[in-house]
């Protein structure tokens, strides 16, 4: 493991929320790698079928990982980088998160 190296003037934690959930992330990180290191594997569900989805590709190609950041739907979470006080919201308002790390 790479150690980290603080940045002046950044916090080494952060905080956000999903579906109003507190989660820590660690600063640098992506959205998609805090919600994945979290436990939590899946934020929307397919619009035919109701499949859950999450982190995919990882770098921006599939969209599999849309999330709502700060009242902005539709962001690619795996390319957003995750800030202090980020509110997160599950696509679709009948999703909340899971203790398995799904959504239901």
């Amino acid at each position: 493991m790479v150690p980290e190296v603080p940045v002046p003037g950044v916090p080494a934690t952060i905080h956000l929320t999903l579906d109003g959930r507190e989660l820590t992330a660690r600063a640098g990180q992506s959205v998609g790698a805090a919600l994945t290191e979290a436990g939590i594997r899946s934020w929307r569900r397919t619009r035919h079928g109701g499949r859950p989805r999450g982190l995919f590709c990882g770098i921006g190609i599939c969209y599999d990982c849309l999330i709502t950041a700060d009242g902005v739907p539709n962001l690619r979470a795996c390319l957003l980088p995750a800030s202090d006080g980020m509110q997160l919201t599950s696509t679709g308002s009948e999703l909340t998160p899971t203790t398995d790390g799904g959504v239901a």
